[in-house]
């Protein structure tokens, strides 16, 4: 099984690698792990994302099937990176809100674009058993 030092790892595409490093290194604050001429390597909130360059970037991306993100156990957390994305200007594909209100999986959720449009959602439980 999966433990705490293990990290998740995803694959995405990107058009522009200088672009994608901007978005996550100086954007989100992810740390640049490695950088090569095809793909970038960070280590996002903990875990792995490879930024592939690529020519096949979904033109008009809608949130679902794909999108990934992060799921915050304190809402600090999530205040936090809504006021870093607002203050730098970072692409909303959906603004903050709070979705299935009054309800047991009531949660705070934003999504961002990154510059291949990839949907990237981040999140916060009102009630933490509802995280999964």
């Amino acid at each position: 099984m999966r433990e705490s030092r293990d990290a998740f790892h995803l694959a995405i595409p990107a058009q522009d690698l200088d672009a994608a490093e901007e978005f996550y290194v100086r954007g989100l604050g992810a740390k640049l792990a490695r950088r090569y001429a095809d793909r970038i390597t960070l280590d996002f909130f903990g875990d792995q994302v490879v930024c592939h360059l690529s020519d096949r970037i979904d033109t008009d991306p809608e949130m679902y099937p794909r999108h990934f993100g992060v799921t915050f156990r304190e809402k600090d957390d999530f205040d936090r990176l809504v006021r870093l994305a607002e203050t730098r200007k970072l692409p909303f594909f959906a603004e903050p809100t709070t979705r299935f209100a009054g309800l047991v999986e009531e949660h705070l959720t934003m999504v961002l674009r990154d510059p291949s449009n990839n949907l990237l959602e981040f999140k916060h439980y009102l009630d933490p058993r509802m995280m999964y």
